[in-house]
């Protein structure tokens, strides 16, 4: 009964750790318009929590780069303000189409014998072409993506797809934090395909994990196992 009573504290003990985990989140409206400058926040923090100041980012995370690919397949990297607790950056969209931001950093330090990726992106609408809506428009090893050229409501089905090095058939975890602070783990299908219906209007923070156990060597120091997260905020209206 005792090694019973362990055993599923220890599984909820983990799952906190998962529903809870540190992120970076890539904050920007998910319209814009030609020739009008578009403004981008990137935040360290838990889903819906307040951002870390810069000096309590893990590792070397601050130390990111945001790139920018436009809806003809054109990657550039931006320039990046650093503030108390958030990096800002800017671009001016010069076409039609849908805009991929996208940051990919593994930190220099482990955790424990654990490597650590984190993956953010952010998907931005300019007019009515679907020129660059494609998950594979975001060069980052792990990718949750919503298609940007739908409207998301509550009570409605919002689809979701994971890849993992641009393959959608890998197994994903997701973890969906909601407006209201409501937080659900789903898992994507043989596809790389999930889904959730939100139940509140406004910012669902989503995260996709994938972690294995691997051998190596980063920085001089051996790993035993890799963990990459993958974020994307959806916007839900009533």
């Amino acid at each position: 009964m005792l090694k019973k009573q362990l055993l599923t504290a220890a599984f909820l003990l983990c799952c906190t750790a998962q529903l809870l985990a540190h992120a970076l989140w890539i904050q920007t409206a998910p319209n814009g318009k030609p020739g009008q400058k578009q403004s981008v926040k990137i935040i360290y923090a838990e889903p819906g929590d307040k951002p870390e100041k810069l000096g309590d980012w893990y590792s070397d995370v601050k130390e990111f780069e945001l790139w920018l690919t436009t809806p003809d397949q054109k990657r550039t990297k931006l320039a990046t303000v650093a503030a108390d607790d958030h990096f800002t950056a800017d671009f001016t969209p010069d076409q039609q189409g849908v805009y991929t931001l996208s940051v990919g950093h593994t930190s220099k330090d482990l955790g424990g014998t654990t490597v650590y990726q984190f993956n953010a992106s952010a998907l931005v609408t300019v007019g009515k072409s679907d020129a660059g809506n494609n998950p594979g428009a975001n060069a980052n090893e792990l990718n949750v993506f919503a298609d940007p050229a739908k409207t998301y409501k509550v009570n409605n089905p919002l689809n979701l797809r994971g890849l993992f090095k641009n393959n959608g058939n890998e197994k994903l975890y997701i973890t969906v934090a909601s407006p209201s602070g409501w937080s659900k783990q789903i898992s994507t299908d043989e596809k790389g395909l999930a889904e959730f219906i939100p139940l509140w209007p406004g910012t669902y923070f989503i995260e996709a994990t994938k972690s294995w156990k691997e051998t190596g060597n980063l920085n001089g120091k051996e790993y035993k196992a890799f963990w990459r997260s993958a974020t994307l905020l959806v916007e839900v209206g009533k």
